[in-house]
């Protein structure tokens, strides 16, 4: 299986979730929307042309994020992850549950930090 990822979100971690949203909605006019289902909620909103981007609460050390987090949209992130093993990447979090779908981190030869994302719609494996 070849991955090659369509499209791509930068995550961030912040520690008051309210003010990340005054600042992004009221200072730089990114128009985030609050998406619940998460406590506290989290902000997402796409830049015209370009990646999402999305906010969590949580706690984080400095450096951690942004993340770049692509999007699983063909196959399942289980056989994306088992292809990417095979390769001799290393694994930092195994596939587990994300809002609305799975997660799995993992490192770039440099060692800055990427993940992979897909919707609890779609199959985690196709094998």
């Amino acid at each position: 299986m070849t991955f090659k990822p369509k499209s791509a979100s930068i995550v961030f971690y912040v520690a008051d979730i309210a003010r990340t949203e005054t600042f992004y909605n009221e200072t730089l006019n990114l128009g985030l929307e609050r998406m619940e289902g998460m406590e506290p909620f989290w902000l997402q909103g796409r830049l015209e042309g370009g990646p999402d981007m999305v906010f969590f609460q949580l706690e984080g050390v400095r450096g951690n994020t942004p993340a770049v987090i692509f999007e699983v949209s063909d196959g399942g992130i289980d056989d994306v992850v088992a292809d990417l093993v095979s390769k001799g990447v290393t694994i930092v979090t195994p596939v587990s549950e994300a809002p609305g779908g799975w997660s799995a981190d993992f490192l770039d030869p440099d060692g800055f930090g990427l993940g992979l994302y897909q919707s609890e719609d779609k199959p985690r494996s196709l094998k």
